[in-house]
């Protein structure tokens, strides 16, 4: 079974990369525990069908839409290079390790893919906070104030509405997204509820 889509070049070029004493077969160990996606050859890595879509947009820029329809922009050079089939492989790479990395959690989330991409010998430069974040910190902002207004700490908020102390400061910070039934557990906590409004211009 082989179970991490890197090409004979690409394993090259990791064995120069160390950091703090770790080798790749020590990265390569805590991949193997950590995620259980096996493929039995690169051809049936390539015929997958993954849960994230990837596209290149131009020369430096990826567009990644993840499982849960967040759109993120990854600075990669998938599109500079000229050879098409190398183009699919680095693409079905970068939607594998979006799939393997998906979480609510964004900021966890975030880390995954930047590890993720650097250890796969992806030519990743950097990538956007997805396209939900304003409306995240919007959302978690407004639950703050009302909460801080009420008078409510955080861990009694927590407490009542059984949602963990440390995602509800997440949610407040716009770094977790979160589904309607939370959103509203939390609304009617606080003496509101969901509606859907016009935004205001």
């Amino acid at each position: 079974m082989v179970y991490l889509p890197i090409k004979t070049f690409s394993l090259s070029l990791l064995h120069n990369h160390k950091s703090g004493g770790n080798t790749i077969n020590a990265a390569r160990n805590d991949m193997n525990k950590e995620h259980k996606e096996f493929f039995a050859s690169e051809k049936d890595f390539l015929a997958f069908e993954f849960k994230s879509k990837a596209r290149i947009i131009d020369d430096k820029m990826v567009e990644v839409i993840a499982p849960d329809g967040e759109v993120f922009s990854v600075l990669v050079s998938t599109g500079q290079y000229t050879d098409e089939k190398y183009r699919h492989y680095e693409l079905h790479v970068i939607e594998w390790i979006f799939d393997l990395s998906f979480s609510q959690d964004k900021e966890l989330m975030t880390q995954k893919i930047w590890n993720g991409l650097l250890f796969n010998g992806v030519s990743f430069m950097g990538m956007s906070p997805g396209d939900k974040q304003g409306e995240r910190t919007r959302i978690g902002t407004k639950i703050r104030q009302i909460r801080e207004e009420k008078g409510i700490e955080a861990k009694d908020l927590a407490r009542i509405t059984n949602i963990d102390a440390a995602n509800l400061s997440r949610i407040e910070k716009g770094k977790y997204s979160v589904g309607l039934d939370i959103l509203s557990k939390l609304a009617s906590a606080l003496g509101y509820h969901i509606d859907i409004v016009p935004k205001q211009m």
